[in-house]
Order: C-alpha cells, then sequence, then structure tokens
C-alpha cells in the first residue's frame, strides 16, 4: 500500500508512454488496483477464494463505472433532445405569430407531443435506474431534475390564440395543449386558470402581484383529454373582458398601442414524478379595445407586433423603425391573405407604397434600405390628408376583401398607382382606354381612371368619383363599368366586355307582384 501511495502522487506528472507501459489500456484500470490495492497487501496471494472475490470486486467497480459512462451519455442525449425540441417549440410558436399577418404556418404539434413524452419517459427510467445505483451522484442526480423541470415548464402550448384585437364585452375563445398529456396523473382533474397580464407583468412572472389589470370571465378551464386525436386540451368558450386598468401612457402612446396578454397557469403531477408542478404558458400580445372605432389602430398595433418581433425579444418590445423590404413584404402577406388571393402587389404597387410612406412622389430609386418608423407607420397623418398610411392601406384591404377580390385576383385592377404614372402610361391611348387604381384622397375607395377628348382636340385623363363599400353593396363593381359608355378598353387594350362579361349580373326576373322590375346605372358626368 505504500508504494501505491508513492505512486499515487507522482502517476500525474510522469509522460503518458510511462504510465501506459507500467498499466496498459486493456488491463484492469489503474482506479481498480487503487480500490483493491489494501486489501491485496493484507492478504494471502494464493488463496483462490480471495481471488474470486477480489474478481468480483474488480467487475462490480468496472460495471459501476460503465453504468455511470452510460447515464451520462443517456443525460447527454436527452438534453440534446431537449434543447432540440425548445428550440423547436420557439419556431413554432414565432410562426404561429406570424401567421396572424398570413405567414404559412404548419399547426400540427403531435411530433413535438410525441417527442416530448418519449423524453419524459426516459427522463423518468433514468431517475429510477439512478436510486438503484448504490454510490450516489449528486451531480447527475441535479442534471436528471433540471431536465424534468425544463421539460415540464414546456409542456403547456397555446394551440389556438385568443383574438389579438379583444373588445370588452364580446365574447372569445382559445384553446391551452398540454404536449405531456398521456402522462397527466390521473385522478383530480387539472384546472387551468387565466388572467390578463400587462406588458411589465408579463416581463416578470415569476414575481406576479395579486393586482388584476382586468376582469376576466369564464376564465377556468378542465384539462380533457381526446383519445381521437390524441390531445389534451383546455378550452375556454365564452371569455370576456368587462373592465380594464390601463397603465400611465408615455407621450403621445394611445390606448390602442398598450399591449396585454392572457396568462394560462395550473398545477400538473405526471406519472413517475414524486410531485407537483406550477406551470405557466402566456398568450400573444392583445389589444384591448372599448368601441369598433378603435379596431383600424389596434390591428397596427398587432401587426406591427406579428410582422416585427424577434423570437427571443423581453415582452412586449419591437423596433421602432423597419426597413422598407420588411414592410413591403408584411403588406404584401397581409392584404394577399386578407384578400384570399395569391395574386400579389407587384413592383409598381409596392413602389407607390414607398412613395406614399415615405412622402417622396417623385423618387424612382429604390426603397428598399430605407426605414419606415412606426409614426409614418400609423401615426403621423399623410400629407394633406387625415388618415395615417396603415388607415388608408387597410380601408384598401377591406373593401378588396369584400367586393374586388374576383376582380383583383384575375389581374384585372392595376391597384395602387400615382398619378404621374398613371398619366404616363395612358399617354397615346385610345379614347376609352382605363384602368382600376384605389383610391388614394379616401380611406376604402375605387376609382376608374380613363382616355378622353379635350374640347381642343387632344386627349385629358379624366378620374371618376371613387366608388366606396357602400356603392358596391348597390351595384357590384362590373355592372358599374358595364353602365360607363365612356370606358371601352381596360389597360392596355382588352374589351371591358370580355374582361368584366363573366361578372356581369343577369336580366332581372319580374316580380310576382305584377311591379315592373327596376335597376340602378351608373351615370358619368354633371
Amino acid at each position: 500500500m505504500a508504494q501505491w501511495a508513492k505512486i499515487a502522487q507522482i502517476i500525474h506528472v510522469l509522460p503518458s508512454n510511462t504510465v501506459h507501459s507500467l498499466y496498459p489500456p486493456n488491463t484492469f484500470p489503474i482506479e481498480a488496483r487503487f480500490y483493491a490495492a489494501e486489501w491485496i497487501e493484507n492478504q494471502r496471494c494464493y488463496n483462490n477464494k480471495d481471488i474470486t472475490f477480489l474478481e468480483h470486486k474488480v467487475s462490480e467497480l468496472m460495471n459501476l463505472r460503465q453504468a455511470t459512462h452510460q447515464h451520462q451519455e443517456e443525460l447527454n442525449w436527452e438534453r440534446q433532445n431537449l434543447e432540440t425540441i425548445e428550440r423547436s417549440l420557439q419556431e413554432w410558436k414565432y410562426s404561429q405569430h406570424k401567421a396572424v399577418i398570413g405567414f404559412p404556418f404548419d399547426s400540427n404539434l403531435l411530433p413535438l407531443q410525441m417527442w416530448s413524452e418519449q423524453l419524459l419517459g426516459i427522463n423518468e427510467r433514468l431517475r429510477q435506474e439512478y436510486m438503484l445505483v448504490g454510490t450516489p451522484n449528486p451531480a447527475c442526480k441535479l442534471q436528471l431534475e433540471n431536465l424534468l423541470h425544463s421539460l415540464i415548464d414546456s409542456s403547456l402550448v397555446v394551440e389556438k390564440q385568443p383574438p389579438q384585437v379583444i373588445k370588452t364585452q364580446s365574447k372569445f375563445s382559445t384553446t391551452v395543449r398540454c404536449l405531456l398529456g398521456e402522462k397527466v396523473m390521473p385522478g383530480k382533474p387539472v384546472v387551468i386558470k387565466a388572467q390578463i397580464v400587462n406588458e411589465l407583468q408579463a416581463k416578470n412572472l415569476g414575481n406576479l402581484h395579486s393586482d388584476t389589470v382586468a376582469e376576466l370571465i369564464n376564465n377556468q378551464s378542465i384539462l380533457e383529454k381526446h383519445p381521437g386525436n390524441k390531445t389534451t386540451c383546455a378550452t375556454f368558450r365564452n371569455m370576456s373582458v368587462r373592465k380594464i386598468k390601463r397603465a400611465d401612457r408615455k407621450g403621445s402612446e394611445s390606448v390602442t398601442e398598450e399591449k396585454f396578454a392572457i396568462l394560462f397557469s395550473t398545477e400538473i403531477t405526471y406519472v413517475g414524478c414524486d410531485t407537483s408542478y406550477q406551470i405557466q404558458m402566456i398568450s400573444l400580445p392583445v389589444v384591448i379595445t372599448v368601441h369598433g372605432s378603435q379596431d383600424s389602430n389596434a390591428l397596427a398595433t398587432i401587426l406591427w407586433d406579428c410582422a416585427f418581433a424577434r423570437p427571443d425579444r423581453v415582452p412586449f418590445a419591437v423596433p421602432d423603425s423597419v426597413s422598407w423590404r420588411e414592410m413591403c413584404q408584411t403588406l404584401n402577406c397581409k392584404f394577399t391573405s386578407e384578400v384570399n388571393t395569391q395574386h400579389n402587389l407587384d413592383k409598381f404597387n409596392q413602389h407607390f407604397l414607398a412613395q406614399k410612406i415615405f412622402d417622396k412622389p417623385d423618387f424612382s430609386g429604390d426603397f428598399s434600405e430605407m426605414m419606415v418608423s412606426w409614426a409614418q407607420f400609423n401615426k403621423e397623418v399623410l400629407p394633406g390628408r387625415s388618415f395615417t398610411f396603415w388607415q388608408w392601406f387597410e380601408g384598401v384591404t377591406e373593401l378588396s376583401k369584400k367586393h374586388l377580390r374576383p376582380y383583383w385576383s384575375e389581374g384585372l385592377i392595376f391597384g395602387f398607382i400615382g398619378k404621374h404614372h398613371l398619366h404616363m402610361i395612358l399617354a397615346e391611348r385610345p379614347n376609352g382606354t382605363f384602368l382600376l387604381r384605389f383610391s388614394d384622397s379616401e380611406i376604402g375607395g375605387i376609382t376608374i381612371a380613363y382616355v378622353s377628348a379635350c374640347e381642343t382636340g387632344g386627349q385629358k385623363v379624366q378620374n371618376i368619383q371613387p366608388f366606396s363599400k357602400k356603392d358596391l353593396e348597390i351595384r357590384s363593381l362590373a355592372d358599374r363599368i358595364r353602365d360607363i359608355n365612356e370606358i371601352l378598353y381596360l389597360y392596355p387594350n382588352v374589351g371591358k366586355d370580355e374582361a368584366f362579361g363573366k361578372f356581369y349580373t343577369g336580366p332581372l326576373v319580374p316580380p310576382s307582384d305584377g311591379y315592373l322590375p327596376a335597376t340602378l346605372h351608373t351615370k358619368v358626368g354633371p
């Protein structure tokens, strides 16, 4: 044993080739030799029983070492997979956020659910094996507990988000899903509670005070298993916000710029776990309004948040400005998703929108890297107008969604175009050539610009008074185009009946009461 003590003092300074020559790698490990050294020196080496006992002890040590190594490898594997799940969940939530404004989104959570349940099972097995190991390993135990906590903390997901603009007294629903639903301990029902939190509270979820910022009706739901689709969900139905307490506003900030969220919390016990766990999950930000007139500005806040928030942000931080490239992509995505069309805003539409928001009607260069501020988007009114850029754009989107989708989808509407560009492309076109453009002087209007003869013998471009949502509810755009004799060819040279004929309303059927049918016609001129 004295020799082993000397070796133990100097072995760490010996060259590796010397250590390997003394203790070849394929023989008993150094640790095994040291472990048995004292016992060997106190025994008679020719005792077969003692030799067998020694071999058994060495085998135990090697098995323990192998088991510890295997457990560590499995722990590393679980940690890597948990990190992958957390990253995938983060990407899923980010895509869900972007989907609000029309970006593509795969809502299927089943692969992540199966993966999570598998990891929970592996964690349970490793914890059981740890209990059977004679020699405790505190570091291993701590890793297992941390992995379990992280997995459980990620198990609640807001599968169906609440509407992101919520009007007080209006009913809405939302759904929370548990990704470890198959592992929930049977017996006592799991109740999930919901409450409204403001931005400050969302930043400090671990230190929530009892102060409530809103009265939320029907704010509890029970977690239920649905074997048919292998989900475990809590659906909140007929929720509504009764009262809202707003924070002190900064400067010119309006009530529609204040963001809230719904916090879901519960206590769950899982099979194989010794204790219950407190879990929280927060929804996407919402804006709470009290009147329909606030909807447009509230939607602007939500669009900016959904489009430009970063995945790892502090709630609910967003940049003050973004590049026109990002803004343009967002506007196109929002427009096409709302109108439900595959026909995108073209480069001419996009350029005019940039001219509009930057107030550069004569600029013909590239706007891509110019920065758009929140104020330019929805705080400052457009020059010479009483509305903001967003209010104008949103009005066009609503009009197109309700009355113009088929025309837009078939490319019959030019859309966003400035008057300078308009006169340029209609120059020297035959009289009666026309195009359809969105009004830039009114919210939610579409107008017809056409070429007509001047009294002096030349040509001029005329703009018919814009048609609003109300106008198109009375008589469709196609029928109005048919009515107007002054317009003949859709730019560049398509006959109007060829372009719009399939959208014309058929002859009126005489009513059965004996009255003659009557209809309205559109006429241009004084």
